[in-house]
């Protein structure tokens, strides 16, 4: 088990290497963003299935964002088939997210760079910023907890090479077990970072491993070009014909509070607001994408607000007991009104008395 887990983590630890030796900006950062861009989660139990669908998302409202290259966000260079829209809601106990993408039916059996790919970046530290990943100065040999504190940002990342449309990855009993954010079946892992330079799976960092950890996240993906639709299995790869035109569907979850101890996992808090981004790969004209060929839906933090679900009891609960409460109070109110009315006129009438002559008693 141990041998197995050091090898999923050396693949995962050279695809995390060749991703970082090409992290270089071309140019000097520069970010215009919108301060004002925002995507809400409200409070709707009972109503999301986890399989990757986007039917139950139907009656939700979507946030719509042009997708540009992460290191240089320039509009001549949009993603070519169009913008993302992003989806959230919670039911009180879990968060959950729809990534909606359009583009054409990519997929390489586990080569996941010529697969699209999803991620998705939260502030933990006050201190993290978006640009560079957190933002710790420190290099990957003195990045430490506290060389690096305050800077810990927290980040799940679905690459689907390996993983069948519909089927459920992210956090599972055996990689749980080990106390890890690894995903060895279908690569869905949780990972913080303080830096580009500086990423690591939960539950592993650069002063050793630490049991105490989980991936704590749950996804699915799939395409509209399915036409099936009862399920697939490894087998039936790669699902359909390439090249189809048509949308990706990437859905996740997540608990709202997680019980890290470490300092990577965000905390959501119903009422506040976090900060997040979210990242697409997708194999341009067939090419393979790297690490930092990422498109973003912002240069900057896009502020994530979990609704309470105050407001909405507060208007449909009422709403939904009046109609059976003021129906009964109406109708007593009827009724004892009739009761009054009749006796009120049975004591106001004349009472008349036959006269009897005193010869008839």
């Amino acid at each position: 088990m141990v041998q197995v887990l050091l090898l999923a983590f050396l693949v995962l630890g050279s695809g995390l290497t060749r991703r970082v030796s090409s992290h270089e900006e071309s140019r000097e950062w520069s970010c215009e963003s919108n301060s004002e861009i925002r995507v809400q989660a409200d409070f709707r139990p009972g109503v999301i299935t986890l399989d990757g669908h986007a039917d139950d998302w139907k009656d939700i409202d979507g946030f719509e964002f042009s997708l540009l290259p992460a290191l240089d966000p320039d509009e001549d260079h949009e993603y070519k088939y169009g913008k993302m829209t992003v989806k959230a809601l919670h039911d009180g106990n879990d968060v959950f997210f729809l990534l909606q993408v359009d583009g054409d039916y990519a997929f390489s059996k586990g080569d996941s760079s010529k697969c699209p790919s999803a991620a998705l970046m939260f502030q933990i530290g006050d201190d993290a910023t978006y640009h560079n990943m957190g933002g710790c100065k420190e290099q990957r040999g003195s990045c430490t907890n506290k060389t690096c504190k305050g800077h810990e940002v927290d980040i799940m990342h679905f690459s689907i090479g390996n993983a069948i449309p519909g089927r459920l990855y992210g956090g599972n009993p055996i990689d749980n077990r080990d106390g890890n954010g690894l995903d060895r079946f279908g690569h869905l892992v949780d990972v913080y970072a303080w830096n580009p330079h500086c990423r690591y799976l939960d539950g592993m960092g650069p002063s050793g491993n630490e049991s105490s950890a989980q991936n704590n996240w749950k996804g699915a993906w799939w395409h509209n070009s399915f036409t099936v639709h009862s399920g697939f299995v490894e087998e039936d790869s790669p699902y359909t014909t390439g090249g189809q035109k048509g949308t990706y569907y990437f859905e996740f979850s997540r608990p709202l509070r997680t019980m890290d101890r470490l300092q990577q996992d965000v905390q959501f808090t119903i009422g506040g607001s976090s900060k997040m981004s979210v990242a697409f790969w997708y194999p341009v004209d067939g090419n393979p994408w790297v690490g930092s060929g990422h498109y973003t839906i912002n240069c900057d933090w896009v502020s994530l607000d979990i609704a309470s679900g105050g407001s909405m009891l507060t208007k449909s609960a009422p709403s939904s007991s009046w109609d059976a409460t003021s129906a009964f109070a109406l109708l007593f109110s009827i009724a004892a009104l009739c009761i009054a009315i009749f006796v009120a006129y049975q004591v106001s009438r004349p009472k008349s008395i036959p006269f009897t002559p005193m010869e008839n008693l």
